[in-house]
């Protein structure tokens, strides 16, 4: 059995896997906002769908930066925590290996999974609340893609130099318009913004990793068919001479359990190079 935790700014999911890769168990609650409120949830859930049985690994993706080999979380998104040393803290409750990821990459290494027979790399970008960026290749997460995302990539945006997520995310979305991409209607004129402040990001990403596909999700990629059009377009204007084509644009096929088939995933690889290296 895998456990999979995948932490989000408003909720949290807990799942277990067989071996095969199919979900036992799994629920849900809602994100506390104080971090020993959320440790004590989380153990109670972990309890609950796990009882007696100690998995064989577990996988924990959060939103923020992370020290990955000290099962440290440093940095959160949208949740007030800092320096929160997630893996000690749940050491008696999980009597085993716990792997640390950021949730874009551990999404990335699950929809980078579903055409692994169609491309070697893939980038993932989640546009929700926030942008996520995760890189694959060969089915392996390439960690030398900063955890942070969209707060960490700079861009010119109406005469200011500001991160990506500030103009291009599903919160700016909201903040410009009072609505989520979900509101939206088929033919509003807001799709063509949203492929510009889309595109503009990443074409940068595009030109630096080279990917053979590109896979959308998150709350606006979902709807992502409503402005795909628009964003190949907007990208041919970006695009340098020097990209000499597009990668291949699709839409994630995991909206709400992505994160926690990478983690089954990234459990699953740790524990063969365990193996391997043993």
């Amino acid at each position: 059995m895998i456990l999979c935790v995948d932490v989000g700014g408003s909720k949290v999911l807990v799942t277990t896997f067989d071996d095969d890769g199919n979900i036992q168990k799994s629920q849900k609650f809602k994100t506390p906002i104080m971090y020993p409120d959320f440790i004590e949830e989380l153990k109670q859930n972990i309890h609950d769908i796990v009882g007696d049985e100690q998995p064989a690994a577990c996988s924990i993706a959060m939103p923020g930066v992370l020290d990955r080999e000290n099962g440290i979380a440093l940095h959160f998104g949208n949740l007030p925590w800092e320096n929160v040393n997630i893996r000690n803290d749940l050491s008696d409750t999980i009597h085993c290996p716990i792997y640390l990821e950021n949730d874009a990459k551990s999404a990335g290494l699950a929809e980078a999974d579903s055409v692994r027979d169609l491309y070697s790399r893939v980038l993932y970008v989640t546009v929700s609340t926030g942008i996520g960026v995760g890189l694959t290749i060969d089915g392996v997460i390439d960690q030398s893609v900063h955890d942070a995302g969209g707060r960490a990539i700079m861009l010119e945006h109406q005469g200011k130099i500001m991160a990506w997520e500030e103009f291009g995310s599903g919160k700016a979305l909201h903040n410009r318009t009072g609505k989520l991409a979900s509101d939206l209607e088929d033919d509003s004129p807001e799709w063509y913004g949203i492929a510009r402040n889309v595109a503009i990001g990443l074409i940068n990403l595009i030109s630096a990793y080279s990917p053979d596909c590109v896979i959308i999700g998150g709350g606006v990629g979902a709807h992502l068919e409503k402005f795909h059009e628009k964003l190949h377009e907007e990208l041919e204007l970006y695009r340098s001479n020097l990209v000499e084509s597009l990668p291949q644009i699709r839409k994630a096929q995991h909206p709400e359990e992505a994160v926690v088939y990478g983690g089954y995933l990234l459990a699953k690889q740790n524990l063969a190079n365990t193996h391997e290296s043993g």
